[in-house]
């Protein structure tokens, strides 16, 4: 197994934490607590599982962990797609960031199936 860093799926999903911190100007400030919150612990989970899982080297736990990072991805595009909704994030933000993640999502499809 790779060094989790190597991973192109764990590069981008780090990439995909970053952006999704530099967002939170565009939610209202009540919101730190909230969505905003919600969504950074989905994200930041996303890469964090997939190092967990790496680190443990049994590919049983490490098959787990990648389905939890995909679960997280679906977590964050369905907080992603209220925040459009609630008028928090633009067209043009939502639509940049639920192709970042639908692509990590896939990533990890890619990566779970080669596993298994």
């Amino acid at each position: 197994m790779a060094n989790f860093k190597e991973l192109l799926v764990w590069q981008k999903s780090i990439d995909f934490v970053t952006e999704i911190y530099r967002t939170k100007e565009t939610f209202p400030k009540d919101e730190i607590y909230g969505l905003i919150s919600q969504i950074r612990r989905a994200a930041v989970s996303i890469p964090s599982n997939i190092a967990e899982g790496n680190s443990r080297r049994s590919k049983p736990d490490y098959l787990q962990f990648l389905k939890i990072s995909r679960g997280s991805c679906a977590e964050v595009e369905t907080q992603l797609i209220i925040s459009k909704n609630l008028k928090f994030l633009n067209e043009e933000d939502y639509l940049k960031l639920n192709q970042e993640i639908i692509e990590i999502a896939k990533m990890l499809n890619g990566l779970i199936n080669s596993l298994q």
